[in-house]
């Protein structure tokens, strides 16, 4: 609890705050709030006024700011929609390669660790003939350009200082590996090459770069990304939901662990399960 003169006292330097930033006068926050110059007046001079409820809400949206904020029960002066539409923002995604808005939150979050649950093979650890035939179709003519793009972002990336957490279901490899299912008439020569390209990878680049497998018929996740404890992204197939909020993103966090935890193959271990399935190429 907080003492009534303390709250006053909080109300009158927060309202005054809030009129200097929007050059508000008394008189003009008065007629907004449908009262006397007097009352606002009294409530920016007296250490005990407070006003009433509909009075704290009439300044507060005269004033773009949050009524909680305002009487000391938030440290955020946005009002209540702002701070929502911050927290969770929807983007487009497009069936392309690291798009501007994902590239925006790689930047942001560089230093940080960032967590990924791909929808298919992780782009970073791509070929450039995987990439070639995943996304030319989409790309057009545009593609060549794109995927020059692609891989100066992906230096830049591989040189932020982030590590890197993959956390992969396990039959996505297997159909991978085989030519089944999404990778249908993918050639067995591409895949050998894409095989011995993510076995380098994750050799040269541990412990900075994990990839972990899990069983999907145990555990299960839909593609995320995790930018440290700055933001939390849900892919959903044309666009993505970003979160910010630290509660959101703590979630999101810890059920990336829990897929580590209860991973099938651990990073240390998958080069060698990646060379077993080299076996089943054909």
């Amino acid at each position: 609890m907080i003492d009534k003169r303390i709250r006053a006292a909080l109300f009158r330097t927060r309202l005054a705050e809030a009129m200097a930033e929007r050059r508000l006068s008394q008189a003009a926050l008065a007629r907004a709030c449908g009262v006397d110059r007097s009352t606002i007046s009294q409530l920016l001079v007296s250490d005990k006024r407070m006003p009433n409820a509909q009075l704290a809400a009439d300044c507060a949206m005269a004033l773009g700011v949050s009524a909680d904020w305002l009487l000391g029960l938030s440290g955020r002066p946005e009002p209540m929609a702002d701070l929502l539409a911050m927290q969770l923002t929807e983007t487009q995604a497009p069936r392309a390669l690291i798009d501007e808005a994902i590239f925006g939150w790689h930047k942001e979050a560089a230093g940080y660790k960032i967590r990924h649950v791909p929808a298919t093979l992780p782009d970073m650890l791509k070929t450039r003939a995987m990439v070639d035939w995943e996304y030319a179709p989409q790309l057009g003519r545009s593609a060549e350009q794109a995927i020059g793009a692609f891989e100066d972002r992906l230096a830049w990336m591989r040189g932020a200082r982030s590590d890197y957490e993959i956390a992969l279901p396990q039959h996505a490899l297997l159909a991978f590996s085989t030519g089944t299912g999404y990778y249908s008439g993918l050639p067995a020569a591409l895949r050998l090459e894409q095989i011995d390209r993510m076995i380098d990878l994750t050799e040269a680049l541990y412990p900075a770069l994990r990839v972990t497998l899990f069983d999907a018929r145990r555990v299960f996740s839909a593609p995320i990304t995790v930018f440290g404890p700055l933001l939390a992204v849900l892919y959903l197939g044309r666009h993505h939901l970003a979160f910010r909020d630290s509660t959101r993103v703590d979630s999101f966090t810890r059920h990336f662990d829990w897929l580590v935890r209860e991973a099938s193959v651990s990073a240390r271990d998958l080069p060698a399960h990646l060379r077993s399935l080299r076996s089943r190429v054909a």
